[in-house]
């Protein structure tokens, strides 16, 4: 479960409409793009001695796929959904079925938001939880993440 450079490989994973990050709903979403959050993410697992498999999709498929497929070189994986957070219960699925820890991550905080977006299909079968911290969530969750993988 280590990338080419022997280092822990950590999936970071994210779901519909994240590419439109920077011009979506920037006062509920920021203005970071979502090629920003990838650089930031390098940086930070790099720091942190991970190295990221950053990847982006709108087809719940694909995600569940990528899911599925991390299960034999992932040591870890951070999961931002999207809207398949509060709907998808083949990602839930495919998370059950990986033995790495995952994070779940959100932009914004879903709790202050409309009450569909409270429940998470996701949030009962991983790690834990990071929402209401903008980009600086997925900083948070790779050094959950980092602490976990040296217990």
């Amino acid at each position: 479960m280590t990338a080419k450079s022997g280092l822990p490989l950590i999936y970071v994973l994210n779901g519909p409409n994240l590419n439109l990050l920077g011009e979506r709903e920037p006062e509920t979403y920021g203005t970071t793009t979502l090629a920003e959050i990838k650089t930031m993410c390098e940086a930070w697992a790099g720091g942190l001695g991970l190295a990221v498999d950053f990847r982006q999709s709108n087809n719940e498929g694909e995600l569940v796929e990528w899911i599925q497929g991390g299960r034999t070189s992932a040591a870890g994986f951070i999961l931002n959904c999207g809207a398949y957070t509060h709907t998808s219960i083949a990602i839930r699925d495919a998370v059950l079925a990986v033995q790495a820890p995952v994070v779940e991550v959100h932009l914004s905080n879903v709790f202050k938001r409309e009450s569909f977006r409270h429940h998470s299909f996701i949030s009962g079968v991983v790690l834990g939880l990071i929402c209401g911290f903008g980009a600086d969530g997925y900083r948070l969750a790779l050094e959950a993440l980092a602490h976990q993988l040296r217990k």
